[in-house]
């Protein structure tokens, strides 16, 4: 089976790579028949993976694509969509996205070193430069932590805003990757400083200045770093996407990356379909933060409580939840993910869905999306060839 379903990843990626660089989907759904920052980048890195030369080459022009309508204050597009001698080019829908600077970033970084090619950040030095420098602005208060507006990262339909995990450890992540080529004291220090305000202000217990130190006395922490807060408090749903990258980053203690990933892994066990779902638990109806969830939508409401992002479960996110496992010697959960993943992909024919209702098993959103046969490909290659991101 997991040989089928790596063969069948790489067919729908092949059927995605257009000559501008990966779509969303093969299907012919229209924001989705753009190139994506972060989806093009996750793709990008299964390209990595996979070896195959064609697939590169998609992500080098996927990397291109959005280079070239970098805007000028360094903002990376969210999508771009060329059609002949038509183009087009979004930012962002009801607020900008954070995280298509940071994937940028990471993106050329990755294919630079993958492909020792170290003359492609050079190319691209001055675009990665504006991208650090808008990051920088983004602080507001030039305490190391990004504030991030509702709806400015991939959990566009979500509850998190101000000091969002996610958009922290990516930031740290770009970081990185730059830093591997440019060997710079003063990145090196920004990346201990944003390290430390994360572990200030996400993990319980922790010594140090907090941001909100009110509200952190009143945070319930749990075994897992809470999504988001901002003046208003924390947000204290289990983001997993973020809290797999916690641990591929390797931030905290050992003993606390140790009970993100029994919790993680517990959590998948109790849902039918094994996978860990994006945020957890669901905001209900009743709960304090339905009426934010329910308005922020700009078109049709899709976040009904175990859907989507409200504790829907996606295959991409597991497939970095799974290279966490790989990064911390569980190389018998990351086969049991890689396992479930390629279940849920194998539905209706290997359908590739978004994302899945994570009590009924049933399918939400786009059919034959990429970047859900990109996490099978990361997981399979991380897994059996021993491909490794760098982090």
């Amino acid at each position: 089976m997991r040989n089928i379903a790596y063969n069948r990843a790489i067919e729908l990626l092949h059927k995605v790579a257009s000559p501008n660089g990966f779509l969303a989907s093969a299907e012919k759904t229209t924001n989705y028949q753009r190139v994506w920052a972060r989806d093009g980048v996750i793709c990008g890195l299964a390209a990595l993976a996979s070896g195959d030369e064609m697939l590169i080459e998609t992500f080098k022009k996927t990397l291109e694509t959005l280079a070239n309508n970098q805007h000028s204050n360094g903002t990376i597009p969210s999508n771009v969509l060329i059609d002949g001698s038509f183009k087009e080019v979004s930012y962002g829908g009801l607020a900008g996205r954070v995280d298509a600077v940071t994937w940028f970033v990471i993106g050329v970084c990755q294919y630079a070193k993958q492909t020792d090619n170290a003359e492609f950040v050079t190319k691209y030095k001055s675009h990665i430069e504006k991208c650090l420098s808008l990051l920088e602005a983004w602080e507001f208060n030039n305490k190391h932590l990004m504030y991030v507006p509702l709806s400015g990262n991939w959990a566009d339909e979500y509850i998190t805003d101000g000091y969002v995990l996610y958009d922290q450890l990516l930031r740290i992540w770009a970081l990185k990757s730059y830093n591997y080529f440019q060997k710079d004291g003063v990145i090196s220090n920004k990346i201990d400083k944003i390290v430390e305000q994360v572990e200030i202000n996400f993990i319980p217990k922790s010594t140090g200045e907090k941001y909100h130190q009110r509200a952190y006395d009143e945070m319930n922490f749990q075994d897992f770093m809470p999504c988001s807060f901002s003046p208003s408090g924390y947000k204290t749903q289990f983001d997993a996407f973020a809290n797999s990258l916690v641990l591929l980053l390797n931030i905290g203690s050992k003993e606390f990356q140790k009970k993100i990933i029994d919790f993680s892994n517990s959590l998948a066990s109790e849902t039918n379909l094994g996978l860990i779902p994006a945020f957890w638990p669901p905001v209900f109806p009743n709960d304090e933060h339905w009426n934010l969830l329910k308005n922020n939508c700009k078109y049709e409401f899709r976040n009904y409580p175990y859907e989507f992002h409200n504790g829907g479960s996606w295959p991409m996110v597991n497939g970095f939840f799974g290279l966490a496992l790989l990064s911390n010697d569980k190389n018998a959960d990351a086969e049991i993910i890689l396992e479930r993943i390629n279940h849920a992909n194998a539905k209706s024919e290997f359908s590739f869905y978004e994302n899945f209702n994570t009590t009924t098993q049933e399918p939400n959103g786009v059919a034959f999306c990429a970047w859900s046969a990109a996490a099978s490909v990361l997981v399979h290659q991380s897994l059996y060839n021993n491909f490794k991101i760098f982090f």
